[in-house]
């Protein structure tokens, strides 16, 4: 197979056959070539918290396939996004064999039934994590290697969070400042829009606002705030005939006109053969990597966030820092594992610390850094942040030449416009919560749990569920002997508004089921029996129930013996589902 530069040297002519400009010919190769250096290789991180280096493969090798769809579905978020795509994970795995378009990336650009048209402006969506950034890179790689789209002359890829701080520009200035080397060719390179590409990854980080309705910039060089730019390209007065790709999280999309988009696509994740695919090419070794399938195959929360690539990497470093620890794996080792997803974040922190402590300061340094982000990472929670800058590290007190801190904060650009994301956004829901654990102010605590119980679009979800998690002593006391005792005030606090909040009318038609989801986290069964067991009745009404609310509800019927009539209607349980209920509808008298 040939490679580098003589690969590129096999694709010279356009989709139509004939040569090119010979200087358009060369800056093309030239391009390709640059291209190719950033796409030929998939960078695994190494565990944070140890002296591995990040590991390279070629993305032939180790790029497992994602499952994209057609949907217009992400309008009403009214759940957290990684739970409302795991309910329509289940349900996509059967529909894409059926009525769900399944593109696959050399399909993007092809027909759209959605639309009726051949797409110019292309929108792919998907939760934090999923593979959005890694797809683009495939994308790019294949077109290098000619494997499709040889239309395109020219492919530019950007990421909005880069254009943050950016002032007025030109679409001519942002090119060059990316790929200066086409300065000599730029005019004849717009002189073809129709054989431009233009992909902008993570829609979601941008600061800018995205008015992609209306449109005036038609002049290549002419200044104009970035926002303008991207939509003029989308409404095709900047440039008529080039395409465009744009990636974003679902709820950025709920707050913009989308109808511009001639195909909407979702990146839904693994099927089931692709997380054991993953968890062999991350393990390396068969026996190991059947282990730790087998035991996440044997929890039902952590199986179904398989789905998402961000937590495959999560989970298997996490069983790999469980298995490095021991000289054989026993069955007793293996029921030690996390079992919640709190636990899986809690034993990810504290083997980070666990690492950092044996060469580096000690417990206080380890408390005050986890206080700092932690309260970073609240504030962005609670105000939609997910990209911080020197600003907010500053108005934190979060240090960012601290060994520690780059276990857990992404850098992202160059000095001095250098931006910080979290390792996962998950992780800093995690952060969120475990701050007020760690550093204990009632009045905050308090007004943070009113907001997010008053969140309406599901965002603060994850973020109540690991409060619960952690309001459970025995898994608290993971962390004890790397940042000292958590709170329990804290943890009563927690267990006092589950009970408030079950006592209440429920408002919402998952309000109920999203409780149990809290209360499955604390794993505290007496507190389940308080709240839910005196109950006769459990009803939910019109509430699609993924396999992973149904293991959800198990739990709750099991420990709710009193229990006597179970009410189902119009919840649509698919047969995995009904298979995870059957053992705790034992002691149900009534079942609709």
């Amino acid at each position: 197979m040939a490679t580098g530069k003589h690969l590129v040297e096999q694709i010279l002519l356009d989709e139509h056959g004939h040569s090119l400009d010979p200087d358009l010919e060369a800056i093309r190769r030239e391009h390709k070539q640059h291209l190719l250096k950033k796409t030929q290789n998939l960078v695994e991180h190494s565990p944070p918290g140890t002296t591995l280096k990040p590991q390279e493969f070629f993305i032939n090798e180790r790029y497992v396939s994602l499952i994209v769809v057609s949907t217009d579905e992400f309008r009403q978020r009214p759940q957290n996004e990684l739970i409302q795509t795991g309910i329509k994970h289940e349900k996509c795995l059967k529909e894409t064999k059926t009525r769900l378009e399944h593109i696959f990336p050399n399909k993007l650009f092809r027909w759209s039934h959605q639309s009726q048209s051949v797409p110019h402006a292309l929108m792919v969506s998907g939760v934090p994590g999923i593979g959005k950034t890694t797809l683009m890179q495939k994308f790019v790689y294949d077109w290098v290697t000619g494997k499709h789209y040889q239309r395109f002359n020219f492919v530019f890829f950007f990421r909005f969070r880069d254009f943050n701080r950016l002032g007025e520009v030109s679409l001519e200035d942002m090119i060059l400042h990316q790929y200066p080397y086409l300065e000599s060719q730029i005019g004849n390179i717009f002189e073809d829009p129709e054989g431009l590409l233009f992909i902008f990854d993570g829609l979601d980080e941008s600061v800018h606002q995205m008015y992609f309705r209306s449109s005036k910039l038609s002049n290549h060089k002419v200044k104009e705030c970035f926002g303008e730019i991207v939509a003029s390209l989308v409404r095709q007065s900047l440039l008529k005939g080039c395409s465009i790709l744009i990636t974003s999280r679902p709820t950025r999309l709920a707050s913009i006109d989308t109808g511009v988009f001639q195909r909407i696509t979702e990146i839904m994740g693994f099927f089931h053969r692709d997380r054991l695919i993953y968890f062999k090419n991350y393990f390396g070794n068969k026996e190991l990597s059947e282990k730790a399938f087998q035991y996440v195959q044997e929890n039902d929360t952590l199986y179904t966030f398989c789905y998402i690539p961000s937590y495959c990497w999560i989970i298997c470093t996490v069983l790999s820092m469980c298995f490095r620890a021991q000289l054989t794996i026993t069955d007793q080792m293996m029921t030690s594992l996390p079992k919640t997803v709190t636990q899986l974040f809690v034993t990810f922190v504290a083997n980070i610390l666990a690492n950092h402590h044996q060469n580096k300061d000690g417990v206080h340094t380890a408390q005050e850094l986890l206080t700092s982000i932690g309260w970073m990472a609240e504030y962005g929670v609670m105000n939609h942040i997910i990209v911080f800058d020197r600003h907010h590290l500053d108005s934190f007190c979060v240090r960012n030449d601290n060994y520690l801190s780059s276990c857990f904060i992404l850098e992202s650009g160059r000095p001095p416009e250098v931006d910080y994301i979290f390792l996962h956004l998950t992780l800093q829901e995690f952060f969120a919560a475990l701050v007020h654990f760690i550093d204990y102010f009632p009045d905050k605590l308090q007004k943070s749990l009113n907001e997010a119980e008053s969140s309406k679009d599901g965002r603060a979800e994850i973020f109540l569920q690991f409060l619960c998690g952690l309001s459970d002593s025995s898994t608290r006391s993971m962390l004890k002997s790397h940042v000292g005792e958590l709170s329990t005030q804290a943890a009563r606090d927690v267990v006092t508004w589950i009970q408030g909040k079950i006592a209440k009318p429920q408002e919402g038609k998952r309000a109920l089921l999203n409780m149990c989801y809290c209360l499955k986290e604390s794993r505290n069964k007496p507190l389940v029996l308080q709240c839910i067991g005196s109950r006769k009745t459990f009803e939910l009404y019109n509430v699609p129930l993924s396999p992973i609310d149904c293991s959800v509800l198990s739990f709750i019927l099991e420990s709710c013996e009193k229990i006597e009539k179970l009410s189902l209607k119009k919840c649509r349980i698919p047969a995995e589902g009904v298979r995870k209920l059957l053992p705790a509808l034992r002691s149900i008298k009534i079942l609709r």
